[in-house]
């Protein structure tokens, strides 16, 4: 298969969906009949999707292509607790199964990186992997991808919400496509969006100490020379920050992290009130437990491109939300109510923690994070109110901001 046609056969199912032109938002997804609670609006798998970069270096293992889990919930919570006696209740929940039942890992002959099977792994090769494997290299700190690595995750802590090797794999595909011009027309409508000014966006992606970092991560760009014959935005310090606005504005979080998945599966459990309290006592203490060996347990696994689903805004008080049920990369967006005919669909790009604070804090995170001032109902309602942010919450630029809402 030729990388030209790479963009082809991702949407899977999207029944009575399309994308319209909203006043304030850009590009909106809307229903054209009538969705119910429960039901899935589209199935989709990432035009491409990269581990995050904190992951990599707290040894998740997953799939380096489609980021499934390769590791159990409990092997996972044991390693990073440091409590290798630890036992997790209802184990025969986890999308992982034990050591003795997990399928055999293929590895790259050349760099090792993990991949789930010989699908993944060709699939890799043929899309990125030829110009992105390091070899006997992939521990060598000096190798500029790893470069590369190091200056993003110095920038940019965790928890993440956006990768540079997304970037770097949207580069590879470029440059081992057979159509480096077609993949680049397709990409347009990623990168067409990241308009906004790029002295803004830097700031709020980075903030305003790591504009030496930028101009390292534009320089390895350069030591890679990777895409950039291509992508003339990855010569320049502006166009670099203008890729960090791409990734920042339509990355999609990717939770596929086995023990994320095993928790889920077991609050659907049907338990009764004495087994609920011992499990998610458990469950609790593990998660204590890491935090205090490895730091925040990282829910998300990576972040990818969707072509359809990058088309879906934010909402403070979201109708759907974006599942990954099958333990990879493909996306599953569900009704979170019933949603009316020629409604627009609104995912929350925050979590359920981000979403129960205040509008200050919300539209922070936002703006940081994903490059945009939130207008939706729930801030709108909510201005004038008065702020609870937490003291973790306020910035340097917070009061310039507050004036702004104000």
């Amino acid at each position: 298969m030729a990388c030209s046609f790479l963009f082809e056969n991702t949407l899977d199912t999207a029944p009575g969906v399309e994308v319209q032109k909203t006043q304030s938002k850009g590009k909106g997804l809307f229903t054209k009949q009538m969705i119910r609670e429960g039901d899935a609006i589209l199935t989709e798998r990432p035009i491409v999707c990269c581990q995050f970069s904190w992951n990599r270096s707290y040894n998740y293992t997953a799939c380096h292509h489609c980021m499934k889990s390769l590791e159990t919930a409990q092997n996972m919570c044991r390693r990073l607790s440091s409590n290798y006696a630890l036992e997790l209740p209802y184990t025969d929940t986890c999308c992982v199964r034990m050591t003795s039942d997990v399928p055999p890992v293929k590895k790259c002959p050349r760099c090792s990186v993990p991949f789930c099977s010989d699908e993944c792994y060709d699939v890799s090769m043929m899309q990125y992997h030829k110009v992105l494997c390091q070899g006997g290299r992939i521990k060598d700190l000096n190798h500029p991808l790893n470069r590369l690595d190091e200056a993003w995750k110095k920038s940019h802590y965790p928890p993440e919400t956006a990768t540079v090797m997304l970037v770097a794999r949207i580069a590879a595909m470029v440059e081992q496509s057979d159509n480096p011009n077609d993949l680049l027309a397709r990409f347009s409508q990623f990168l067409d969006t990241a308009h906004d000014d790029h002295s803004n966006i830097a700031h709020k992606l980075l903030g305003p100490k790591f504009t030496e970092q930028v101009e390292t991560i534009t320089s390895l760009f350069q030591d890679l020379r990777l895409g950039t014959e291509h992508m003339l935005k990855l010569k320049t310090v502006v166009g670099m920050q203008s890729m960090f606005a791409l990734i920042g504005m339509n990355g999609q979080g990717i939770g596929t992290s086995s023990v994320s998945q095993y928790v889920t599966n077991v609050d659907n459990l049907t338990l009764t009130d004495e087994e609920r309290a011992s499990a998610d006592a458990v469950i609790d203490q593990a998660y204590e437990d890491m935090e205090k060996v490895s730091g925040q347990f990282l829910n998300c696994e990576g972040s990818g491109l969707f072509q359809l689903a990058s088309c879906t805004n934010h909402s403070c008080e979201p109708n759907a939300e974006v599942t990954f049920p099958h333990n990879s990369s493909n996306m599953v967006m569900v009704a979170l109510r019933d949603i009316a005919a020629d409604e627009e669909i609104c995912i929350s790009y925050l979590d359920d923690c981000q979403r129960g604070r205040s509008r200050h804090s919300r539209r922070k995170h936002l703006r940081e994070n994903y490059v945009f001032e939130c207008l939706c109902q729930k801030c709108e309602g909510e201005v004038g109110e008065v702020s609870e942010t937490s003291e973790e919450d306020i910035g340097d630029d917070d009061e310039e901001w507050e004036d702004m809402e104000d």
